[in-house]
Parts: C-alpha cells; sequence; structure tokens
C-alpha cells in the first residue's frame, strides 16, 4: 500500500523551568535584567544607534553568568537542557562537550520586533522567556527547505504542522526553548504595551 515517510525533521525543543518555584524564580531574573540594563550604558547607546527598540546588551556584555547570581542559576538549567537535546538530536560529540558560547538580554519595548535571522557560529540556540505579558509578539520559525521550493504551490491554512512553512510559537513566562542555530526565525510585533524579557543564548561545540 502506498505511504509517505517523514524524512528530515526540524525539532524545536520546549520545557518550563520557572513553575517549580511559584514565578519567584522569574521574578528575580527580571529585577537583575533590569538592573543589568540600567547600568549599561554601552549596551544602551548600541541600542539608540541602531535603532533597536528596547535593551540588548548582545553587543556590550559577554559576562552576565558572572556578573548575576540569577543568570548564572539560568545557565546551570541550560546545560541540563541542552545535553538532553543534544541526545534527542542523536549528536555524535565526539568526546566533546556543547558549552555555553554567548547569552544576551532582551527587553523588547511596546510593538517592538526582530526581524528574520539566523546564528551562525553556534550549534544550539535559544530563548528563555522571562516576562511575557499578552499581546507580545509569537516567535516564528520557517521552514530551512523554503528557499529551495521555487515552483511550490502555497501550502493551504489548514496544513499539518509539520508542512507548514512558518510556524509560530506563543511563549509564556518560564518557557525554554531551543533550537538548531541554523533555523531562521523572527520575533513578530505584537500588541502589548507593556515591555517583554528575554535571555537568549548559543552553544558551541569545543
Amino acid at each position: 500500500m502506498p505511504r509517505s515517510e517523514l524524512l528530515f525533521a526540524t525539532q524545536l525543543y520546549r520545557a518550563t523551568l520557572a513553575s517549580r518555584s511559584g514565578g519567584h524564580f522569574n521574578r528575580e531574573l527580571a529585577r537583575a535584567c533590569r538592573a543589568i540594563a540600567e547600568g549599561d550604558h554601552a549596551g544602551r547607546a548600541w541600542c539608540r544607534k541602531h535603532a533597536y527598540a528596547g535593551y540588548t546588551s548582545y553587543a556590550s556584555l559577554d559576562d552576565l553568568a558572572w556578573r548575576s547570581p540569577e543568570i548564572g542559576a539560568l545557565v546551570r538549567l541550560l546545560n541540563k537542557h541542552v545535553a538532553r537535546f543534544a541526545r534527542e538530536l542523536d549528536f555524535d560529540l565526539g568526546g566533546r562537550k556543547l558549552v555555553l558560547d554567548s547569552i544576551w538580554i532582551n527587553i523588547i519595548a511596546a510593538g517592538g520586533a526582530h526581524t528574520a535571522h539566523i546564528h551562525p557560529h553556534a550549534v544550539l540556540s535559544g530563548t528563555y522567556y522571562v516576562s511575557v505579558p499578552p499581546g507580545v509578539g509569537a516567535i516564528r520559525f520557517e521552514d530551512p527547505r523554503l528557499a529551495l521550493m521555487m515552483a511550490a504551490p502555497a501550502r493551504k491554512a489548514a496544513a499539518r504542522r509539520e508542512n507548514r512553512t512558518f510556524h509560530a510559537v506563543q511563549p509564556r513566562p518560564g518557557t525554554l526553548l531551543l533550537w538548531e542555530s541554523w533555523l531562521r526565525h523572527e520575533v513578530l510585533a505584537g500588541r502589548s504595551r507593556r515591555e517583554r524579557i528575554s535571555i537568549s543564548f548559543n552553544y558551541g561545540w569545543r
């Protein structure tokens, strides 16, 4: 009997971290993120220069886990989930490890967005959502085969998830998302009037 097989799956890892502490973990992380942002004059200057809608430490700070015990605690949790995801992906690490390469704060202002991009020179990337007011924009992932589809027709509006060209995830506080760094993604503009706080990161093969 004819049948189809699913090949070349693209995996998205999702976990919830904050529920174990009743939200206290996120409140402390949010406080730490805002304190770092207030003191990061170079980072705020970079955001103004590049018209970034809010604040990011991406271009200014590379020692967040040392600066903040709360972020250090988050990194220890991330290490466990990254190791689990690597096993699910059947990575052959050849005796080496996936280690944290970079980590940065994102405080996106009302109406802010982040255009589609990938994370070169990394293996796994992800975001942990600290504060997510209602109405903020989702993160949307793009089918990595899109540029090769050429004359293919559009997908149906009710297409199965694995056949869709884009997949959007509306995160909640405490949501952790991990994906392979070549997967193109963007943050869509939302309708919330409040800022969203998240912490993004890359893991490299060392």
